[in-house]
């Protein structure tokens, strides 16, 4: 237990956590570190790996060097929940890029039931304000900057040390831990504006003075993901949104997969002229595929180039270059075919037997070329014509996207008794919305990584 502390003394729970992946309640924690701070020392650590009950994926023991092994007798979340809550008890969490960390306890506790809530501090947005012309504010890059050790990256216990010592260092430079609130939010925003914003999936508005909308965006949670822009200082184009904002309303959806939809819908309805990327397409970056002269297929990523139409299209590199990894392993492919080992010869992964040996002329390249086949036929809907039925803004009614012969038809809400055994009833609470190429990728890409309450597929003549 934390010592002891008067009603004057801060107290900083300072944490890391290491995942499954990046994305906080469809991923679990498989390492956490917090170390208990009052402003002047540290005064209680703790660390252990958890069990994260799935399978960690291998480009994430790559990065971390945690395996399934070495998590498989280790205490599951639930077995540490109530230690980790008295722990950041009356405590500030601190972290770099808090919203990871916090956004992925407040996700596990929420699986248990239990609404975990704490007050965050972000030392990189600290740093940036405290420290200004730094190239680089990621962690690794400022310790190395700042002359700060850490001889453990990527793990808990390591990182959250080196935040510390960041934090140290940052509270010599204010002197005041209790004025490390960061508020620096837009003064034309009401703070009851704030406070009355959802935590929950949606679209968020802004508005200029003039009433114009001029940034559109979602988020699972509007109420945090607004307070990121709101206290965003990183580029000017940032600072001059916020400048600008003198208004937001909130559209909310249930689920993220209908505010992915709708975002993309008022983006090219209003062309808000922060949303101008977005406006071209939310996807930057494609998986394309090419024959060489010994006739194997590679599968490669790049930037969407216009004369070609990708086979499949992501939001980032990141996300493109993991994928890749995830269908190089699941469908035992090569990696040097598919650009993820360098040089010529054998990749790696032929040398630990999981490569057939494509990349040295052992396995047929017709038999090679069937799995990548199998491999990009998922980049297709499973049905021609189907719904999907998900959770509603409430407990009282579903959510339903439809797609008929191939094509998006739009989505809409439907009280929960009225669907028995007839999907086609839901077509009476459709709104309709454009079809297009982004807004299917949207669907195929969300389906692919996501749970759903039902799909349902149709007869074509139903």
């Amino acid at each position: 237990m934390p010592s002891e502390q008067s009603e004057n003394d801060k107290l900083f729970a300072i944490i890391d956590i290491e995942t499954t992946g990046l994305r906080a309640g469809h991923e679990k924690i498989t390492e956490i570190a917090i170390i208990l701070h009052n402003g002047m020392q540290i005064i209680e650590e703790f660390s252990s790996l958890i069990n994260p009950e799935c399978k960690i994926p291998y480009f994430i023991t790559q990065l971390t060097g945690i395996n399934d092994k070495m998590v498989n007798d280790a205490p599951k979340f639930y077995e540490l929940a109530r230690n980790i809550i008295e722990l950041t008890d009356n405590a500030t969490i601190v972290g770099h890029n808090v919203n990871f960390d916090y956004s992925f306890l407040r996700s596990e506790f929420k699986s248990l039931g239990y609404d975990f809530q704490r007050k965050t501090l972000d030392t990189i947005k600290l740093s940036r304000k405290l420290i200004p012309g730094l190239p680089s504010y990621g962690l690794g890059k400022l310790c190395s900057a700042l002359n700060i050790p850490n001889t453990s990256r990527h793990r808990a216990a390591g990182d959250a040390m080196a935040t510390t010592k960041l934090f140290e260092l940052l509270l010599s430079i204010d002197g005041k831990p209790e004025s490390l609130s960061l508020k620096g939010m837009n003064s034309n925003i009401h703070q009851s504006i704030i406070e009355g914003l959802p935590e929950t999936s949606g679209v968020y508005y802004f508005f200029d003075n003039r009433g114009k909308i001029i940034y559109v965006g979602k988020s699972i949670n509007i109420k945090a993901r607004v307070m990121q822009h709101l206290t965003n200082n990183t580029t000017k184009k940032a600072v001059d949104m916020r400048n600008a904002i003198a208004e937001i309303e909130f559209t909310l959806t249930g689920n993220e997969l209908l505010a992915l939809l709708l975002e993309s819908d008022e983006i090219k309805k209003h062309k808000p002229v922060y949303n101008r990327s977005q406006q071209r397409s939310l996807f930057s970056y494609g998986l394309y595929n090419f024959i060489d002269d010994q006739g194997y297929m590679h599968l490669k990523t790049s930037k969407i180039i216009s004369e070609l139409i990708p086979l499949y299209a992501y939001s980032s590199q990141v996300e493109a270059r993991e994928h890749l990894i995830l269908l190089t392993e699941q469908f035992t492919l090569c990696q040097r075919l598919n650009g993820l080992y360098p040089g010529q010869g054998a990749c790696f992964h032929y040398h630990i037997k999981q490569c057939n040996g494509a990349c040295v002329g052992e396995e047929q390249a017709s038999v090679y070329n069937e799995r990548v086949l199998q491999a990009l036929e998922r980049y297709h809907f499973d049905y021609e014509n189907f719904y999907i039925f998900d959770s509603g803004r409430d407990d009282s009614e579903l959510s339903v996207v439809k797609i008929e012969n191939g094509v998006y038809c739009g989505f809409g809400y439907l009280p929960k008794e009225y669907l028995n055994n007839d999907p086609s009833i839901a077509d009476d609470h459709l709104k309709r919305y454009t079809d297009n190429r982004e807004v299917r990728q949207i669907i195929r890409s969300y389906l692919k990584k996501n749970k759903v309450m039902k799909i349902w597929p149709v007869n074509r003549d139903q």
